[in-house]
């Protein structure tokens, strides 16, 4: 029998973002840290190393970021099916303002970023680079600042983490597609695999050792077929009966949290600052990104927010005001896990790619601290007012 503990995963899930949060920010000092010390080769070549498996040579980097990581995908595409199932995201009007400011917290970082950089092609691959957030950095921030936080507040940021999350799975899967690589053939067995999963779960036939072993099967014909192998996490998440996804969301929880996450921060925050990196930040590509983060996630969210507001497309939730919304879309700039795994995609190793991790540190942090400040202020007056 499902515990009590597992009835509201975004309950649970914005009361553990501060723990997965710190997880995080310590493996990043960590990375960052031996990768500047007197081990900076040892370590940075062992993340790009291989280790062998049944006489395979395997990409210690490659099976984090195309391996491990899909079971990141994997709990991130149960989140989107429970949310529009039977969640937050089920009811139109409840869940539009969510989409909206989600939608507009892609759109306006993007835009920002493509206006800076747009006389370099090479630097507008990573368009898509400040439009992600991050649920367990953000979360994580709500999180300080103790029960003052309107849960209703962590309820809009979940629903539109989530959503932008939805949204990066869509870009991956259109912009980030290897044309040379693409091989239909796999895509369609990939599918079909899927589509056989679908109608299993449809009639009640779950079992977890079948959806193993499909998995797996999909996982190989989404990575050879071209597209990102992450997808592949979501397309089975979609398949899963949605009586199992809170049990599983459980068993997922910490493993990803606590394990995965780290990991990858560990292996992807693997680089040496140089004076390099450090210019290149003021240069169009870290400004584009930082800007992007910092200006135009809480920008894009709280103007679509306002527009959907006032043209009576949704309602404010009790307790939520556009100043909190203007806050809760400062601690969206914290993109972190998902603009880094984005940078990855979009710029080969070297220079410009440590740019644009080193532009993604220092513009989620920025972003993590203004939200953290300025939420601070507003539920102060908020209570002040309350007690008078």
């Amino acid at each position: 029998m499902i515990s009590k503990r597992l009835t509201n995963p975004i309950r649970k899930l914005s009361e553990s973002g501060k723990l997965g949060g710190a997880l995080l920010i310590l493996a990043t000092a960590i990375s960052i840290y031996i990768s500047n010390s007197a081990f900076a080769k040892d370590y940075i070549a062992f993340w790009n190393g291989h280790f062998h498996l049944a006489g395979l040579e395997i990409p210690i980097l490659h099976s984090i970021n195309d391996g491990l990581m899909v079971i990141f995908f994997f709990l991130v595409g149960l989140e989107i099916k429970r949310e529009v199932s039977i969640g937050e995201l089920a009811h139109a009007k409840k869940a539009m303002l969510p989409v909206v400011a989600a939608i507009g917290g892609m759109l306006m970082p993007a835009l920002i970023f493509a206006a800076i950089n747009i006389n370099d092609t090479h630097l507008l691959q990573g368009w898509a680079i400040p439009t992600a957030t991050d649920i367990a950095f953000s979360l994580g921030v709500l999180s300080m600042l103790g029960t003052r936080v309107p849960f209703a507040l962590k309820v809009f940021l979940t629903a539109l983490a989530i959503i932008d999350d939805l949204g990066a799975i869509i870009i991956i899967a259109l912009f980030y597609t290897e044309g040379n690589n693409f091989h239909p053939l796999f895509l369609a067995g990939g599918l079909a695999l899927t589509g056989f999963l679908f109608v299993m779960s449809k009639n009640k036939l779950y079992n977890e050792y079948v959806w193993l072993a499909a998995g797996l099967v999909i996982w190989y014909c989404i990575l050879e077929s071209g597209i990102h192998a992450t997808i592949a996490g979501v397309l089975i998440a979609l398949t899963i009966p949605l009586n199992k996804i809170k049990l599983l969301e459980h068993q997922l929880h910490e493993p990803v949290n606590y394990f995965i996450l780290p990991l990858f921060a560990l292996a992807n925050t693997a680089f040496q600052i140089s004076a390099g990196n450090i210019h290149g930040m003021f240069d169009t590509l870290g400004i584009g990104i930082i800007t992007g983060l910092l200006i135009g996630k809480p920008l894009g969210i709280t103007l679509a927010s306002f527009v959907a507001y006032k043209n009576n497309w949704c309602s404010l939730p009790e307790k939520i005001n556009f100043k909190l919304i203007l806050g809760a879309g400062l601690t969206a700039g914290i993109g972190f896990t998902m603009s880094i795994f984005i940078a990855n995609l979009s710029f080969a190793e070297g220079m410009t790619l440590e740019t644009s991790k080193m532009s993604i540190i220092v513009g989620s942090l920025l972003s993590g601290i203004g939200g953290l400040i300025y939420l601070n202020r507003q539920l102060k007056k908020k209570q002040g007012a309350a007690s008078r």
